[in-house]
């Protein structure tokens, strides 16, 4: 592609990107009637549970009809911020009795990880359509049962990485694929931001507003201890998938997105461990891990993506807190996390820069598009599944400390006695125990 060529294709992008946003607007101005209405249920409202209902009630064709969480305080919270007009939700702190409720064509689930899967499984086999959070699965054997569960019940599941839809992002990949930066090969993907530490505590009396036993769930059963319970369960093997999962899949997404790889890879290996923090976490929090795929694209090249991880420093890469680079034969494409995009041509010659912020909006309004008009959405679980799936592998690879060898049909690691079992998780005997799992 000459220069003359790549301004004029960059031009063309930018004018797509205007009218689609004018058009996305427009959809969302287009308000269906009151039995157009589509009546959801949210599981979880804690903070980015508290962010859906905040979006959800700006939304005039949808209705929140039920709220649930396992903490009577938030819950109480939840009912506030779900009421619109003086129409309170419903509430409960039992999952079940919310999907049990007839009423209710969607399900938002903004649970610790640990719930991701087996709540949306059991939504799924209860006939609602899933919205889920990011990492949709808290483990490589409960993605694929969620895929699953999906087909099997003929519904939309969606999970929440809002770059697929989020107009600045969707520029970005296409560009990409369409050869902006000519054939892409490599990406490199950081998660570099402060977190702050979790400490170290020992068991004590659970709060008198939580129900714990159902808080853990499926999970095997630990003493309560504060630092594992309310946003802090992230950072857990039990009930978290670390920064990696927590963070860094945004990243990840966008990276295999744009790399244009739809299986998982074949070859992992990494290095990280605790290096700052000394506390309860187990999690690494210095983390670095590589991915390669022997055959992708439509080249059918090898393909490498490259994960780094610093949750101790504010320090940017690239001018990003969070985001990927892309590395053509033709250029360099950067996507920062929720901040924009940069491409540069030949010798780092700037071509065009975009700021921009992820969309939540847009995000749930693919969602219920998809539903109203039975369509694939922008993050269905299999892409959802493949990200996620990427995460588990980095920490898997992370904890053994070597070359990880994985089957991407089976879905199995290969000569690996201590990896090998890492695919899936121990379960407790409790009714979210998915089947199969």
């Amino acid at each position: 592609m000459s220069d003359s060529t790549r301004r004029d294709f960059i031009k063309q992008a930018s004018v797509a990107t205007a009218g689609a946003a004018a058009l996305s607007a427009t959809s969302y101005a287009a308000v269906q009637g009151a039995n157009e209405r589509i009546n959801v249920g949210v599981i979880g409202p804690g903070g980015m549970g508290t962010s859906h209902i905040r979006t959800l009630v700006t939304q005039k064709d949808v209705r929140i009809v039920q709220v649930c969480d396992v903490d009577r305080t938030r819950l109480a919270t939840a009912v506030k911020n779900a009421t619109v007009d003086g129409r309170e939700p419903t509430s409960t702190g039992d999952m079940r009795r919310l999907l049990e409720n007839t009423e209710i064509t969607a399900v938002f689930i903004a649970t610790p990880d640990h719930w991701h899967g087996p709540a949306s499984i059991l939504a799924l086999d209860a006939g609602k359509h899933v919205y889920v959070e990011k990492p949709c699965s808290h483990n490589i054997r409960e993605g694929r049962l969620m895929i699953d569960a999906a087909r099997r019940a003929r519904k939309i599941c969606q999970v929440g990485t809002q770059s697929r839809s989020t107009e600045m992002n969707m520029t970005a990949v296409r560009m990409i694929h369409e050869g902006a930066i000519g054939d892409v090969l490599s990406v490199r993907v950081w998660n570099s931001q402060q977190r702050g530490t979790i400490g170290r505590l020992k068991p004590s009396d659970v709060p008198k507003d939580l129900d714990y036993e159902n808080w853990i769930g499926p999970a095997p059963m630990v003493p309560y201890q504060a630092n594992r319970a309310h946003g802090r369960w992230r950072w857990w093997h039990n009930f978290g998938t670390g920064d990696m999962g927590n963070d860094g899949v945004h990243d990840l997404d966008v990276a295999r997105w744009g790399l244009g790889v739809d299986t998982h890879p074949s070859t992992i290996t990494a290095l990280g461990g605790k290096y700052f923090f000394d506390d309860d976490q187990e999690f690494p929090d210095t983390q670095a891990v590589i991915f390669e795929w022997p055959s992708a694209g439509k080249n059918n090249q090898k393909k490498q993506m490259i994960f780094e991880q610093r949750i101790w420093t504010p320090y940017k890469m690239e001018g990003y807190e969070n985001g990927c680079a892309f590395y053509g034969t033709r250029g360099m494409f950067i996507v920062g996390h929720s901040e924009g995009w940069r491409l540069y041509g030949p010798r780092n010659k700037e071509l065009k820069t975009v700021s921009g912020g992820a969309n939540l909006l847009a995000h749930h309004r693919n969602f219920f598009d998809c539903i109203r008009n039975n369509r694939t959405p922008a993050a269905d679980i299999e892409i959802g599944h493949l990200s996620s799936s990427l995460c588990h592998l980095g920490n898997i690879a992370t904890r053994v400390r070597r070359v990880i060898n994985f089957d991407p049909k089976t879905e199995e690691i290969l000569n690996d006695k201590d990896a090998a079992p890492m695919v899936r998780r121990t379960y407790r005997d409790h009714w979210g125990r998915p089947r199969g799992a």
